[in-house]
């Protein structure tokens, strides 16, 4: 009865909590799916900055955070802020989301936020372990980008470069063009509309005459149109006429294309832009650039029968004003990713942005010499993307970069040539292995070498060549740690440093200038059982205290055993024949287990290392007579007892 009257509230309450705890995972599940479906609308109609705010409020109540995380960090690409895209992949595939193409661009958002090492792993592993043969060779080619970053900074030419402060402000500048002592750019500074893409302003051209610290800025009115992109502008006869890019409702689904437009300054006003004949209704053509001499206008577009996404484009024009079929500049200059932000500087260099060349970030900017593209190397590019580039002449001009450190998403700098000269340090290192009872040493080929910072972390990675030959490039004033690993051999390493080695600017000959180091890794073959002596090990006469000087030596031992994860060894301590055998053998047993005991105290599991003393018993110079010979026998040496498999 008592039991009765007990379980049955019990029971009731119970059965009443399990109904409201169902009850709140419905409505939770509920504000889910709603949250996530606003989401995918917005996310099909391109509005990516609001379909972002969805998915976040549906991350906090889904039970599908893997699927969830992914489709921010698609609307973070989409929406060319990919660097911001990375932890939403890496948290789609820490909670198993499985889709082909997030392996791919997680690889891609890593780059982006400057992790190349990561970025390249990423990549390698998603061409081996397989997915869709676009994103494949997309992946092989990136990971070939990827390994040329030490060639690229050669490249450097010595740039200094300079935020605009007084210009850019938290929304986007960039774009760059001088006309007539003014700045004319592209910016979502602007009052009035959202564009729900990226949660901007819609794009105007502007005008500023510019200072040190102050901008006077003013809108072109006669070219822009509220509630629709127009950015780019490029100018001929001396500014008269004016080509720009301005977004074109498209679709039903909101989706912008973009076309180039033209007007012309006449009775001190500008005509009503007109749609250039060379467009193709269905394609993005932006990035307009004409030449110096106004004959010639470059574009870029994603037209049919392109070399990739965004291609580059010339057309001529007759002296009636009549532009020719774009002509595509061909596979020199495009290549299967985008080529964009197209520019011309006054002595006719062409300059590019491309994702699909080898580079630092998600655009680079490219010097076009000799028809082929070239990397302006850092500080110009960066891990962000670099574009929209204008040189005002061989040595100063202007170009846009959404780099980290920047005012808002995208900010315009100031570049110029540094008038100090440029030194580059590069190591120049050679593998070679050594056997056992081999007469030689021989040089080891196509074997990997990691270069480290002063801390291990793992910087580059490099294959020698047939000769066991590899290069990297060096920071100046830095520490490195050069290695290369193979079964069977201790791990070869060499510390390489460039503090103090830059010379004079009075005694470099160039205005870029190499400086080269050398490195010679020796990978030494584990013999097992064979003891090898670890020099400058003393001791304080009858003590087994480790002495400071003993310390730097036994760290030599620590990095061995770190840099060989599989070996374990026996650490011995011999004296000479001095003394009694008993106290030689209790004094050496001492001194090998207080050796043993920093050892482990540095890091290192004690099942690796086993202390040893032999005292006297193992002399390497017998009947010793001088103190030299005494002090050969007075040693500590290590050998490897055994070699996990």
């Amino acid at each position: 009865m008592h039991q009765t009257q007990l379980l049955k509230p019990f029971t009731y309450h119970m059965k009443l909590t399990g109904l409201l705890m169902l009850l709140v995972l419905l409505l939770g599940a509920g504000c889910a799916g709603s949250y996530l479906s606003k989401g995918d609308k917005r996310f099909e109609q391109e509005q990516y900055e609001r379909a972002i705010e969805f998915y976040k409020q549906a991350l906090a109540k889904t039970n599908s955070p893997g699927e969830v995380n992914y489709k921010i960090a698609e609307a973070y690409r989409l929406s060319n802020r990919l660097a911001q895209a990375e932890p939403f992949y890496k948290a789609a595939l820490d909670n198993k989301y499985r889709k082909d193409n997030v392996y791919f661009y997680y690889g891609l958002a890593l780059k982006a936020a400057g992790n190349y090492e990561g970025a390249r792993n990423q990549l390698q592993d998603y061409v081996k372990i397989g997915g869709t043969p676009a994103l494949k060779a997309a992946a092989a080619r990136e990971v070939e980008n990827l390994s040329r970053l030490s060639e690229i900074q050669r490249q450097s030419q010595g740039y200094e470069i300079k935020n605009l402060e007084a210009l850019n402000t938290e929304a986007s500048e960039f774009g760059p063009y001088v006309l007539n002592n003014e700045l004319v750019f592209s910016s979502t500074r602007g009052p009035g509309k959202e564009y729900l893409g990226n949660g901007e302003g819609f794009l105007s051209i502007y005008a500023s005459t510019l200072s040190d610290s102050v901008a006077t800025i003013r809108q072109l009115n006669a070219v822009n149109v509220e509630g629709i992109h127009n950015a780019l502008a490029t100018f001929k006869n001396e500014g008269q006429t004016i080509v720009f890019a301005r977004g074109n409702e498209g679709t039903k689904k909101g989706r912008q294309n973009v076309d180039l437009f033209i007007s012309f300054f006449r009775s001190n006003a500008w005509t009503e832009p007109k749609l250039l004949s060379i467009n193709d209704p269905r394609a993005w053509d932006s990035s307009p650039a004409f030449s110096p001499d106004g004959r010639t206008l470059y574009f870029t577009s994603n037209r049919k029968g392109g070399l990739g996404g965004h291609d580059v484009y010339k057309s001529t024009i007759d002296e009636d004003g009549r532009f020719s079929d774009p002509e595509n500049l061909g596979p020199e200059i495009n290549t299967p990713g985008n080529e964009t932000f197209v520019s011309v500087g006054a002595d006719s260099t062409l300059y590019i942005a491309s994702d699909g060349l080898p580079g630092f970030g998600g655009l680079d900017l490219f010097r076009i010499e000799n028809g082929k593209p070239v990397n302006m190397g850092m500080p110009i590019n960066s891990s962000g993307d670099d574009f929209g580039i204008y040189m005002q002449t061989g040595t100063k001009g202007y170009f846009s970069s959404n780099r980290q450190g920047g005012k808002g998403s995208d900010d315009i700098y100031a570049l110029a040539k540094s008038g100090r000269k440029r030194v580059n340090f590069f190591v120049d290192g050679t593998v070679y292995q050594r056997r056992e009872g081999a007469k030689q040493q021989t040089r080891v080929a196509n074997i990997p070498v990691v270069l480290q910072d002063e801390t291990g972390k793992k910087l580059r990675e490099v294959k020698a060549d047939e000769s066991g030959q590899f290069t990297f490039s060096l920071d100046t004033a830095s520490t490195y740690s050069l290695v290369a690993e193979k079964p069977g051999f201790f791990t070869a390493r060499q510390r390489i440093t460039t503090v103090g080695k830059m010379p004079p600017q009075s005694e470099l000959p160039e205005e870029v200038n190499d400086v080269r180091l050398t490195a010679t890794l020796v990978l030494s073959e584990i013999v097992k059982e064979k003891p090898i002596v670890l020099e400058n090990i003393f001791y304080d006469f009858d003590k087994a205290d480790i002495r400071p000087d003993a310390a730097k030596e036994l760290d030599k031992l620590v990095e061995i055993l770190n840099d060989n994860p599989k070996i374990s060894i026996e650490l011995s301590s011999h004296t000479d024949s001095r003394g009694v055998d008993v106290y030689n053998q209790d004094l050496s047993q001492r001194r090998a287990q207080s050796a043993v005991n920093y050892i482990i105290s540095k890091g290192i599991d004690k099942s690796r290392i086993t202390a040893k003393g032999y005292g006297e018993s193992r002399p390497v110079v017998r009947n010793a007579k001088t103190e030299e010979q005494h002090q050969r026998n007075r040693r500590t040496e290590f050998k490897v007892v055994r070699v996990q498999e």
